[in-house]
């Protein structure tokens, strides 16, 4: 337990600082931005130098670089992550509208690759080296080098070519799940299959080497010449101790479907942090790009620590290292 508590303990103290080093990597790359580019937003392409210049001393940007960092950091501590555009929209406000969408099409990815990676891989362990191993083993192979933005083209190709477009629309409005639910996983389920497809080749060769190895052992030789029946084999021991590191694992990749994510909501026009970063981009609006970088790096950061101590809790073994 003074084991566990320890190492739990260093996790939480690196968070803040992994944080803080996340914020002044993007506030620093974003810097070297012309800083005149959010007063010309404001003001107009046809404002005076002389307007521009006043904007930019009234709202700090000639101040130095150390001093802007402070005043951004104090910001974002109370929720402040500046604003954008003519009408001067808080970045907070367009963030909290989008967040929701992108978690919400990571938590489908990962249920996605969970489900079909733990029983392809499943599969593929109780019958290796036969016909369903090799037909699983071509699938695992498949997913790892198909990338998630190609995946998606293709499936907003082949529904087209199905004229089913109504039933998985690859673009226009996400319907609200409570009213018209239907609509909502009609909308979901095609950015929700592009972006678990990689993870779940990855994922199923990981559950097949676990479950491998884990019938190989002595313990499972020595059940069934006991003559305890192989699904209670299967299910009391060697699941429960071989899907410990896949459960892991898969728990680090909601990094990666958070990042995937983020390409995918602009291919299938989900109104999600990557449309919002693809706005700010056309729209050389720095605060909404910076706001949004800062907010997914974090959020990226803090999952990987979650995942990182659950990890400690779910797997005995690390503790004492």
């Amino acid at each position: 337990m003074n084991n566990l508590l320890r190492l739990v303990g260093r996790r939480i103290i690196a968070l803040p600082i992994m944080a803080l080093g996340v914020t002044l990597l993007v506030f620093f790359l974003m810097s070297f931005t012309d800083p005149s580019i959010p007063a010309r937003t404001v003001l107009g392409e046809g404002a005076s130098p002389e307007a521009v210049a006043a904007y930019m001393d009234a709202n700090g940007m000639n101040d130095p670089w150390p001093v802007r960092y402070v005043d951004y950091i104090v910001g974002l501590v109370q929720g402040d992550l500046g604003t954008y555009g003519s009408r001067q929209t808080p970045v907070a406000t367009a963030i909290a509208s989008a967040l929701p969408v992108t978690m919400q099409l990571t938590f489908f990815g990962l249920i996605l690759a969970a489900v079909v990676s733990f029983t392809l891989g499943v599969v593929a362990a109780l019958y290796r080296d036969k016909w369903p191993d090799q037909i699983i083993r071509v699938i695992s192979i498949a997913g790892i080098a198909t990338p998630s933005f190609w995946l998606a083209v293709l499936l907003i190709l082949a529904v087209t070519v199905m004229h089913a477009t109504r039933i998985f629309p690859a673009s226009g409005a996400l319907p609200d799940f409570f009213v018209n639910p239907a609509g909502y996983f009609g909308r979901m389920i095609m950015p929700a299959v592009a972006l678990a497809f990689p993870v779940i080749g990855q994922m199923t060769r990981i559950v097949r080497t676990a479950m491998v190895e884990e019938l190989d052992k002595d313990y499972v030789q020595t059940a069934r010449g006991g003559g305890i029946p192989e699904n209670v084999v299967i299910a009391k021991n060697v699941l429960r101790n071989a899907l410990i590191t896949p459960i892991t694992t898969l728990g680090l990749k909601i990094g990666y479907l958070m990042g995937g994510a983020v390409v995918i909501e602009v291919i299938f026009s989900l109104p999600g942090m990557g449309t919002l970063i693809q706005q700010g981009i056309t729209g050389g609006e720095i605060m909404l790009v910076q706001g949004v970088v800062v907010v997914v790096a974090l959020a990226f950061v803090i999952i990987n620590i979650v995942v990182d101590m659950l990890y400690l809790v779910i797997n005995p073994r690390i503790r004492t290292v």
